[in-house]
């Protein structure tokens, strides 16, 4: 993993995404590639194909915020998209010392900030960073990915559970989307820390062992979890939808929280209720 093969690979990506006939271009004719040719999109973003050319292959040197703007909005990107771009940009830099490649620091959070989440008890608290690692849980929280703990080997790790463990299929009602969020996530984290040590070797880990990953990396999607529901069936208290919402956690790095509740009076409510006793009645010994 690094920047100049994810630039490339991303601007290829999101170039095969547009047709001609998009911008009232001609469609027939023998095209060699899906989407726009590189011809077009320079002309369409007003720089030339010699320049455009070196910058699909990773070469981003002389990329002004003015052209790169233009370029994203040729291609029709999205907000994320566009800062996946300016990012990766600025990370390839031709004849510059190549950066050392650092493992990321210790997990762990402030005493204080698990503190917070251990009074949350009604209500499931986890905390993760950008590629996925579990970095602190509340009582309730244990309790709603207690297959996750108990399958893992090591740094408790969504993306390796989601994209290795067969368990995951069974609690993720809706694993398929899971799965592409995941990897999207792992992408947008890629930009953001390409010399992560720890991320290039879970990003290559996953590649190695799952055919599937491959499949949804080569697509260079892009994810952030902000809010929604997620489908889950736990093997104790059964299905639940649980509506999360995404706290960013200032002077934690890059670390989230992901806090899980319920629609008062559902079924899915009910549901958190029974996990939340079966929690206070479940030995601490089946509760990793």
């Amino acid at each position: 993993m690094d920047n100049k093969t994810e630039l490339r690979e991303f601007l290829t990506s999101r170039r095969a995404k547009i047709q001609p006939e998009d911008y009232g271009l001609p469609a027939g004719g023998k095209r060699r590639v899906t989407g726009l040719r590189r011809e077009e999109l320079a002309a369409l973003a007003g720089v030339s194909l010699s320049w455009y050319t070196r910058l699909e292959r990773g070469n981003a040197v002389g990329a002004s915020d003015a052209v790169l703007d233009a370029i994203a909005r040729t291609l029709r990107l999205d907000e994320m998209e566009r800062r996946h771009l300016f990012l990766l940009t600025r990370g390839v830099h031709s004849g510059a010392p190549k950066p050392v490649r650092r493992r990321s620091p210790a997990l762990a959070v402030r005493a204080t900030l698990q503190l917070v989440m251990d009074q949350m008890t009604q209500m499931p608290a986890v905390v993760q960073n950008g590629r996925g690692d579990i970095v602190a849980m509340n009582a309730l929280g244990r309790a709603l990915y207690t297959g996750l703990i108990a399958g893992s080997k090591g740094t408790l790790n969504h993306a390796r559970y989601i994209h290795l463990d067969p368990e995951s299929q069974r609690f993720y009602v809706d694993w398929d989307q899971m799965a592409s969020y995941s990897v999207a996530m792992l992408h947008v984290a890629a930009g953001r820390n390409p010399h992560d040590k720890d991320l290039t070797g879970l990003i290559g880990e996953l590649a190695t062992a799952s055919e599937d990953f491959r499949l949804r990396w080569a697509a260079h999607d892009l994810h952030e979890h902000q809010s929604g529901v997620k489908k889950i069936h736990h093997e104790i208290v059964g299905d639940m939808d649980l509506i999360y919402e995404t706290l960013s956690l200032p002077g934690e790095g890059a670390l989230s929280m992901f806090v899980y509740t319920a629609e008062p009076g559902s079924s899915s409510a009910h549901a958190l209720r029974r996990l939340e006793a079966w929690r206070e009645t479940t030995p601490a010994l089946l509760i990793p």
